[in-house]
């Protein structure tokens, strides 16, 4: 790997310690992260409900919520239309269990990943204008779907739009457009969620129907928890007020009164009266929720955290654990045929971005398994599967790499496609992939260098042995939640001696015991077996590493965290 170490200015270090009373090591990571004044470290650490923006500062809010109060007041039926992943239907059930206790009349529509892909469908408004429904609110949808909001509107049905994505140079022609990112939208935090727009939309209804500001806030302390798993799962940066939603919205579910998300919490491993870390959120609850829609139905996930049937709620917490099991073996399936394509046609330098494409991959894991592409290679990747002729598949990128923007240079090789910077979809006629490939490759290799294909690991600091304690260590946990633009800390130990030799687990993972002087540190390296021969006893090496929680090392007697190495390079 390539490693970076953060400038910081050592005066900005001591006076940050000194003015919020922290230690060094973490004095060093705040100002890594651009976080050396005082106030807005303070604010970082301390995150607040009282630092969540006010939701009328997005705009069009005012017309949003005149809109749903009317259709309140005069019992309009009112269709909620979702997305299929955990962002989706958080949104979904946020919004329903609002204008619910208002006294609405709402039903979901959550399309089918396979059947109906993404994106607002004609078919689906014209169904609900047969059910008499007079307005649409979509969620974590719709900002691109102007000639369905325009179809809706010739049906008699008014279209609220909430969505996060990026809009096209037009806006659909709704009543109201409610995203952070569109050019208008003086909104400060413009990196919510799906959910956290739906959140934002439930509260300023609330208050625009004269709800006082304490039961205000009892709700929206409750829909926090939901918005807090989408919020992580839509892997949008935990900084900001993403961070208080995620703070905030995790200590909620030590606590859960909901029979669906206690019993999701359950087969996920999260005992009850224990908030769940990001990471617990990542692989553990969201990949149960995500498998819905993935392998299955996604209006399972709207009934789980809407009955009231523990029983039921038990029932259909199973399936989805079964699911996400069927998920994982069927990712492995595609995992491997494209390692199998690797081995016929080796990755070059010269491949700048990669397409693989099967028959009859399941489309509801290629983005999962495009995501581990890119960790392997370290480029732009899309994962095709190909079905009757059609390819719909998924991309991820690397940071300095706009997906969406490859794809704007080449729309006409689509039937459909969207996306951001660094996740989109595409579907286009199986006999164009090949085009696609060379297309795709050709711009990323105007855009990118070799030394874009290099994994770099970002340090936040050099840190001393003498500097490693229990309680250095849980003041820097304590700058979760980490997650995607607050990574867990990373620093370098330089100069520190192998104590003794590895032991090796599962054949692909190590135990390390590292000392300097009388002092020892106990690390893990996963993966890092075949480098079993660099950890000789004497050897000096400099170590990058990140202290992780680790309750199993708890429970063991041993300290409640973990050294994680990362990488590691002989001193010199």
């Amino acid at each position: 790997m390539k490693w970076t170490l953060a400038e910081t200015a050592t005066a900005d270090v001591v006076a940050l310690a000194a003015a919020l009373k922290i230690r060094p090591a973490t004095a060093k990571v705040l100002c890594a992260r651009g976080l050396s004044e005082p106030a807005a470290a303070r604010r970082f650490l301390n995150p607040s409900p009282a630092d969540l923006h006010d939701p009328f500062l997005l705009k069009d809010m005012r017309a949003a919520t005149a809109r749903l109060a009317r259709a309140l007041e005069q019992q309009e039926h009112i269709l909620l239309y979702g997305d299929y992943d955990v962002d989706g239907t958080s949104a979904l059930v946020v919004l329903k269990k609002t204008l619910d206790l208002a006294g609405g009349i709402t039903t979901c529509h959550v399309p089918h990943r396979i059947r109906d892909g993404y994106g607002m469908k004609n078919d689906a408004v014209e169904d609900a204008a047969a059910l008499g429904v007079k307005l649409i609110v979509s969620v974590d949808t719709g900002i691109r779907a102007n000639q369905v909001v325009q179809h809706a509107a010739g049906l008699g049905i008014d279209v609220i739009v909430t969505d996060h994505h990026l809009p096209e140079a037009d806006l659909p022609p709704a009543v109201a457009v409610l995203n952070p990112n569109r050019p208008d939208c003086a909104y400060p935090e413009k990196n919510l969620c799906g959910a956290g727009v739906a959140l934002k939309l439930a509260d300023a209804l609330l208050a625009t129907l004269g709800w006082e500001q304490p039961r205000r806030e009892r709700l929206v302390d409750s829909l926090l928890k939901l918005v807090a798993i989408a919020t992580v799962a839509d892997v949008v940066p935990l900084i900001g007020e993403n961070r208080v939603i995620v703070k905030r919205g995790l200590d909620g579910l030590r606590s859960v009164a909901n029979p669906g998300l206690r019993a999701l919490l359950d087969v996920a491993g999260i005992e009850n009266g224990s908030a769940p870390s990001a990471r617990q959120v990542a692989f553990q609850i969201a990949p149960r929720i995500n498998a819905a829609g993935r392998m299955a139905s996604a209006s399972d996930i709207v009934d789980l955290f809407t009955t009231n049937d523990a029983a039921r709620a038990r029932s259909l917490a199973a399936q989805l654990d079964e699911l996400n099991q069927d998920r994982r073996e069927t990712e492995d399936g595609i995992r491997q045929a494209i390692l199998e394509q690797c081995l016929a046609h080796p990755v070059t330098d010269d491949d700048a971005a990669l397409v693989f494409a099967g028959e009859g991959w399941h489309r509801g894991v290629v983005g999962i398994v495009a995501s581990r592409v890119v960790e392997r290679f370290h480029r732009p990747a899309f994962v095709l599967g190909l079905d009757n002729g059609v390819a719909h598949g998924s991309g991820r990128s690397i940071r300095v790499f706009h997906l969406l923007d490859a794809l704007e240079s080449m729309p006409e090789l689509f039937s459909k496609f969207g996306g951001h910077r660094q996740a989109a979809g595409v579907t286009m006629e199986a006999a164009r992939v090949e085009e696609f490939r060379e297309r795709f490759r050709a711009y990323a290799a105007t855009r990118l260098t070799a030394a874009d294909f290099e994994p770099e690991i970002e340090i936040d600091a050099e840190i001393g042995f003498d500097e490693i304690t229990g309680d250095a260590v849980a003041e820097l946990l304590n700058l979760a939640p980490f997650g995607f633009g607050n990574p867990l800390p990373t620093f370098v130990l330089r100069g520190t001696e192998v104590a003794a030799p590895p032991d090796i687990k599962s054949d692909k993972h190590l135990f390390l015991r590292l000392k300097s002087g009388s002092r020892q540190l106990r690390a893990k390296a996963w993966n890092l077996a075949e480098r079993a021969n660099e950890f000789a006893p004497g050897t000096r090496l400099d170590i990058v590493f990140q202290f992780e929680d680790d309750a199993y090392s708890a429970a063991r007697g041993y300290a409640p965290w973990q050294a994680i190495v990362k990488d590691v390079r002989r001193s010199v």
